[in-house]
């Protein structure tokens, strides 16, 4: 188990090209193994979560070539992927488990997939539930947790109303509609990003998209594309977060993914004071990407609440440790999704701030984080419970403490952000 010291104080200043938005890789990376022909994905994700795609897909048939520079994938069509040989690993990431649950739901065959011990306790009957609708046939262990075996082929289509809005339910949904006998429709209570639905369409699948609903037409030819994958939006607003608080910083990130579905983020951190500006907007591939300007700023605080946090769920941990560094604090409510992720979110963010001397109330749904009056924060030892979320979180938290913090299991970064910690003290330099 690794662990990293993180000094106080300095100021964060440079400029940054962010890894691949990890979301999207993984997408990019399941419709390339189902087209037709050799695609080229650039700035794909460093993340071990999309490895974890990649190697799954391989054990599929995928033909799939990976260099720091690109991966090239040889898709098989979209009957084209053949049964493994043993079970696909999806390790620590929910993202490919769910989604690929789409994909192996279409298939003629029997297949399992399973993950780490992390992974295992995670919630997949909200995937299971609406794919046995469509006829797959699916069998899990307690709950319907992983691992899971799923028997496809031969596909009804649906009209699913999503009870909780999730993004990875449907986007294996979607993808298994790409298999059924007729249009499959999502409807979702509140929007959630769309990375499938660009995604889909770039590839040449015909995707219908209104107010509440997206709906895809079956048996399409996917063709192969060369895709380049902006710069992850989850990551830039950790290191973003570093220049906030540390006096003196100027920051700026380069081509970082701006959907709107994800963007709220940056709504949000403007609406509480932070200084972010955008610059050099374009579309590219169906995304829409830029950069970010990023100083130092008196930050009041405020609430989430509501649509917002599907729109901010893998940033809240993130903005609710900034709550320290505010004038009132952070409050988030309707958020328990967050208890179900790769750890506790709630309870094991509520601990690591509370050792760093933060007044933190804890709800069922959520947290209220205060401002931290008194002075700095305090030094201590934390324990992110291999969460990667939590780990970056708190490491930027812990900049503004009276002295060196220190962060147990600190390599669980590498789950999302490979290059965090060696990017963050890049960018604090002689000043840390």
């Amino acid at each position: 188990m690794s662990r990293k010291t993180i000094s106080p104080g300095g100021h964060v200043t440079g400029v940054v090209e962010l890894p691949g938005d990890k979301s999207i890789s993984h997408r990019y990376a399941i419709l390339a193994a189902l087209a037709e022909g050799r695609s080229e994905i650039f700035n794909y994700a460093t993340a071990a979560d999309c490895r974890s795609t990649l190697e799954c897909l391989r054990r599929l048939g995928a033909e799939i070539e990976a260099t720091p520079e690109r991966v090239r994938i040889t898709g098989k069509g979209l009957h084209g992927l053949k049964a493994p040989k043993r079970a696909l690993d999806a390790e620590n990431s929910g993202s490919t488990m769910r989604m690929l649950s789409g994909v192996l739901a279409g298939q003629k065959f029997t297949s399992t997939i399973t993950g780490d011990s992390s992974l295992r306790k995670r919630p997949m009957r909200r995937v299971a539930e609406p794919l046995r609708k469509m006829g797959a046939e699916i069998r899990g262990s307690d709950g319907d947790l992983a691992p899971l075996e799923i028997h496809g082929g031969n596909l009804r289509a649906i009209d699913y109303a999503l009870p909780v809005p999730s993004a990875q339910v449907k986007s294996a949904i979607l993808l298994a509609g790409l298999y059924a006998d007729g249009v499959t429709a999502v409807r979702e209570p509140v929007r959630t990003r769309d990375h499938t639905e660009l995604g889909l369409r770039e590839f040449g699948a015909t995707v219908l998209t209104a107010k509440d609903s997206i709906r895809i037409q079956p048996q399409p030819k996917l063709i192969a594309r060369q895709l380049t994958v902006p710069g992850d939006l989850s990551g830039a607003v950790f290191l973003a977060s570093a220049a906030l608080i540390l006096p003196d910083s100027s920051l700026m990130l380069h081509n970082v993914g701006l959907n709107p579905t994800r963007a709220k983020v940056l709504d949000f951190l403007i609406s509480i004071g932070a200084q972010i500006n955008l610059a050099s907007v374009q579309l590219r591939d169906g995304e829409l990407t830029g950069d970010l300007s990023v100083r130092y700023s008196q930050l009041s605080g405020g609430s989430i609440a509501g649509s917002q946090v599907v729109e901010m769920i893998d940033e809240l941990p993130m903005l609710a440790a900034l709550g320290a560094y505010t004038e009132k604090g952070i409050e988030i409510h309707d958020a328990a999704e967050l208890r179900v992720k790769e750890s506790d979110r709630i309870a094991t963010l509520a601990t690591g701030l509370r050792q760093m001397g933060v007044d933190v109330e804890e709800f069922a749904d959520g947290l209220r984080v205060a401002c931290r009056s008194a002075g700095k924060l305090r030094r201590a030892k934390v324990d992110p419970q291999g969460d990667h979320r939590i780990a970056m979180a708190l490491s930027v938290a812990a900049l503004g403490a009276d002295g060196d913090t220190v962060i147990r299991d600190a390599e669980c970064v590498g789950v999302s952000f490979p290059e965090f910690f060696a990017t963050l003290e890049r960018l604090r330099g002689s000043g840390a």
